[in-house]
């Protein structure tokens, strides 16, 4: 049987979802690999806007690496989660296509785990605006490496219900250009319980009745606790792909 892809509705009311999680959210999604901070985002930038910023998860990452960011969520659930990981950190309620700055006042943009939810014929102008001439933007996704056999029965598992879609290598056009993408393939270490963490932080499983939902986790934990390479592990590494896209703003 096909499992169904998400409707554009449905997206909507995916993208909404998250507040619902946000604690599972900040436990159990990994960070990003530094080299993906330091290739999405030059080092000559100063003001770095992290738009969808979640719970802080790239955010925290920017701070580390010395830029002043200003952090953009919709989520009041998920800016609750934020502020308290990355304290100091200006954060406001917002989204890509209704950005609460002012115009040419960021040098960067980024957006992790989350160009995929917005619309980029609105996002793509309001990101623009908020630029300077010469600013970068950023998207960025972990995607777990399904050539891993244990992974790939994990992503069977998930996807019971449904099965999410996403654009990792957008097109943006208008006044983007030199569009570049590249890979890191590296690996998380995580526990059992952050790993169940991670896909009750997902938003096709967030929505889910209560039962289905618990019967997915279940089935989550069964794999963990009978597959051969992963049954006497508190510890799982989880290999992924993370894929980057940048370009500048004319």
């Amino acid at each position: 049987m096909e499992i169904p892809s998400i409707s554009d509705l449905t997206r909507q009311q995916h993208a909404a979802s998250f507040g619902a999680a946000a604690d599972a959210y900040r436990r159990g999604r990994p960070p990003y690999p530094q080299s993906a901070v330091e290739w999405l985002v030059p080092e000559t930038a100063r003001d770095v806007v992290d738009l969808g910023a979640g719970t802080g998860k790239f955010t925290e990452q920017l701070v580390a690496a010395g830029f002043e960011v200003v952090a953009v969520e919709p989520s009041a659930g998920m800016r609750e989660q934020l502020a308290a990981a990355v304290p100091g950190v200006a954060v406001h309620g917002g989204t890509a296509e209704h950005i609460p700055l002012p115009d040419a006042s960021a040098d960067a943009a980024v957006m992790a785990q989350a160009w995929h939810w917005v619309k980029p014929e609105l996002a793509i102008p309001e990101i623009a605006r908020v630029l300077r001439p010469g600013g970068t933007l950023g998207l960025v996704w972990n995607i777990r490496d399904l050539t891993e056999p244990w992974v790939a029965e994990l992503d069977d598992v998930m996807h019971e219900h449904t099965r999410e879609e996403m654009d990792t290598a957008p097109e943006l056009g208008g006044p983007f250009e030199q569009l570049e993408r590249t890979e890191i393939r590296w690996q998380h270490t995580l526990t059992r319980a952050e790993l169940l963490d991670m896909v009750a932080s997902r938003s096709y499983v967030i929505v889910l009745p209560a039962s289905e939902r618990d019967e997915l986790l279940g089935n989550v934990a069964e794999l963990l606790n009978s597959h051969p390479d992963l049954a006497d592990h508190e510890e799982l590494t989880l290999p992924y792909v993370t894929r980057c896209t940048r370009a500048v703003r004319r």
